[in-house]
């Protein structure tokens, strides 16, 4: 791909664009930044791209700048249906996600994850898997360092290992990992797509370009996935926990893998991972070991070994005799439903946030079952509470704050109190991080 002289339009100034943007003009392209924000609620490092020779525009895409683009490449955030996006699509010009534009650049085999819920965690557990094995690895994508950070560096690993979101997989052309993982397909982020159908569609585009020789890792107990298994080209790999496969990997208190003319037990007891999204997670991970030939023992050892992400059912503490889960990375209705299934009864769970258009009558029959306090708060609390306030009592907090200490004062010796919000955080924080570590910190001053 030539990029000297080209004149390329990069959309969002957050992590990615600005990554991004830092490539394209090291490699000689002439750059503009659009941005939607004012130039004043944009971070220093937004602005520093100014004094590098890139062009930016603040407070609003201009339709001018994108219609005068060779090529615009826009960034997760960004909506490609919003209108200058639009035009300039119907003006011919070539419009791509900064995934497609690290790919046409990488020289490292890419191994993909995607899917609504655990992609963060296969991920992370991924790149433990490799390293331990003695593999050298880039573990990014979606989570941490941008794919085109590594591109635009010596590209010196054995493997890449990317997560993926949908966003960025709506601006694919040519993007073709050699192994790709599909977690689950459950409703996530109505509040950018016009239906699940849109959503799902945008997830399978993992699968777009990969061919008989790659390979596809799915989840069977999921029929979204399932589904797909005509329309996938790629040599596919099932993992189950639910029923033991002929092929694949399947559990049964361990891994049974079976794959290739090998039938290998991987045992998995005492595992620091907690839960049965979390095997399902183990499953995929041991499957992608395997086919890169990473020794057996060496990917049971990590498995047992790997303790989790911050803010993913992490506990934070136990003060008289209750147990505080922070599960601030549980953005959606999805993973709360695994929570809540990892978890005994009596719970009390903290939820709401930012809504994101989704169904929330799901979580119904848990919270019946599980659940003896629900604790909402956040601009979706007063539909959270047309869907669920009926299956249990239910009290509205104003802050976090407050619902951290009403959940203390409510709970007795032996009981568990989840945050585990649903939603996403930005009607009051910054991210889920921000979110998880306020938790925390309310959690550790009740001891004061």
């Amino acid at each position: 791909m030539e990029l000297p002289g080209k004149n390329i339009v990069v959309v969002g100034m957050a992590r990615t664009g600005i990554a991004t943007a830092q490539f394209l003009r090291e490699r000689g392209a002439r750059v503009t930044v659009s941005e939607a924000q004012p130039a004043a609620q944009l971070p220093a490092e937004a602005l520093a791209l100014a004094q590098q020779g890139i062009l930016l525009e603040t407070g609003g895409h201009r339709l001018e700048t994108l219609l005068g683009a060779q090529l615009i490449v826009v960034s997760p955030g960004v909506p490609l249906d919003v209108a200058p996006l639009r035009a300039a699509k119907n003006g011919g010009i070539e419009i791509i996600s900064e995934i497609e534009l690290a790919y046409r650049f990488l020289k490292t085999s890419l191994i993909a994850v995607t899917g609504t819920n655990g992609k963060t965690t296969t991920t992370s557990l991924l790149g433990e898997l490799f390293r331990h094995a003695g593999k050298t690895v880039f573990v990014g994508g979606n989570i941490g360092t941008p794919l085109i950070t590594y591109v635009a560096g010596p590209q010196d690993r054995d493997f890449v290992i990317a997560e993926i979101s949908s966003f960025q997989l709506e601006g694919i052309k040519s993007f073709r990992p050699f192994i790709s993982v599909l977690l689950n397909i459950t409703e996530d982020h109505l509040d950018r797509y016009q239906s699940f159908t849109e959503y799902s569609a945008a997830k399978e585009r993992i699968f777009l370009n990969q061919t008989e020789s790659d390979i596809a890792v799915l989840n069977y107990d999921d029929p979204q996935v399932r589904a797909l298994e005509r329309s996938i080209r790629a040599q596919k790999i099932f993992f189950s926990t639910r029923q033991p496969l002929p092929e694949g990997v399947s559990y049964n208190g361990a891994l049974q893998l079976r794959l290739r003319g090998v039938d290998a037990h991987i045992a998995i007891a005492g595992a620091l991972l907690a839960g049965i999204h979390n095997v399902e997670n183990m499953m995929a991970a041991a499957a992608v070991g395997f086919v890169c030939r990473l020794p057996l023992l060496s990917i049971q050892q990590s498995l047992v070994c790997f303790s989790g992400l911050n803010h993913r059912m992490e506990l934070v503490d136990k003060i008289r005799g209750v147990a505080f889960y922070n599960d601030s990375k549980a953005t959606n209705v999805g993973a709360v439903v695994k929570s809540l299934e990892s978890l005994p009864a009596p719970l009390v769970l903290i939820a709401g946030g930012k809504d994101k258009g989704g169904s929330y009558a799901p979580l119904q029959s848990l919270l019946r079952e599980k659940v003896k306090l629900l604790i909402l708060l956040g601009e979706a609390r007063e539909r959270m509470h047309a869907a669920l306030g009926g299956e249990v009592e239910t009290v509205m907090a104003a802050s976090l704050d407050e619902a951290v200490h009403t959940a203390f004062n409510r709970s007795e010796p032996g009981d568990t109190v989840l945050f585990s919000p649903a939603c996403s955080s930005f009607d009051m924080f910054t991210s889920y991080e921000h979110r998880g570590a306020c938790f925390r910190e309310l959690v550790k001053a009740l001891k004061q």
